[in-house]
């Protein structure tokens, strides 16, 4: 997927998680993080996620090496939970 079809997609659900289907990974859940470096990713088609293992601590603690850099070329499609 391009930045610009995952960022119409997860503009609007800031914070909820969100199914992240891979070309060649088993699908995850897990929230998109919006952190200083959040455009210079973006700009690389490159996604801050904390999966759904972490997603109650990160909220708690906003650590953000909880953590994970995916690539958007290898998402197939994004869904609600």
């Amino acid at each position: 997927m391009t930045n610009d079809m995952i960022e119409k997609y997860v503009a609007p659900r800031k914070e909820g998680p969100i199914k992240i289907h891979f070309k060649q990974r088993s699908t995850i859940t897990g929230i998109f993080i919006h952190g200083n470096d959040y455009d210079d990713l973006r700009s690389k088609n490159f996604w801050r996620i904390v999966t759904n293992a972490s997603i109650e601590t990160w909220k708690k603690t906003k650590d953000n090496n909880l953590a994970k850099i995916f690539s958007g070329s290898e998402f197939t499609r994004l869904s609600e939970e």
